[in-house]
C-alpha cells in the first residue's frame, strides 16, 4: 500500500493512504486530500495509480501538477507535466512537505520502468 506523511520539521505529522486510482489534492473542499493553506491552490495537483505494464499485479504511482500557483515538487524539483513516483520521494505541493511510502515497490519494478 502507498502513502503520503506530511511532515513538518521532519516529523511525521499526518498520513493519508492512497487507496484510490486517483487522489485530487488542493484547498477546495471536493479534493481527496484538502489541505486548507494559502501556498496550495484549489485544485493543485493528482496522483494517480497505474497497473505497471510489465509487472502484473504491481501499481506504478504518478504525481501531475495541474497548472497550481506555487507548484509541485519532486525531490526540490518542479515538475512540469506528469512525474513517476519512487519510494521514499519528498513532494512538496505549495509549502507542505510529503514523503511518498510504497511498502511494494521493489527493484524489479524500478528496473522495468527503465526498460520502457
Amino acid at each position: 500500500m502507498a502513502s503520503l506523511s506530511q511532515l513538518v520539521d521532519n516529523v511525521v505529522v499526518n498520513t493519508f493512504e492512497l487507496t484510490q486510482p486517483e487522489i485530487r489534492i488542493g484547498r477546495k473542499a471536493d479534493n481527496d486530500l484538502r489541505i486548507d493553506e494559502i501556498s496550495v491552490s484549489g485544485y493543485h495537483a493528482v496522483i494517480e495509480a497505474v497497473p505497471n505494464a510489465y509487472l502484473d499485479g504491481t501499481v506504478d504511482y504518478f504525481i501531475t501538477d495541474r497548472d497550481s500557483t506555487n507548484g509541485t515538487f519532486v525531490n526540490e524539483i518542479r515538475i512540469d507535466g506528469r512525474q513517476r513516483l519512487n519510494s521514499q520521494d519528498m513532494v512538496r505541493v505549495g509549502w507542505n512537505e510529503f514523503r511518498f511510502i510504497d511498502e511494494d515497490e521493489n527493484a524489479l519494478e524500478k528496473t522495468a520502468y527503465i526498460l520502457d
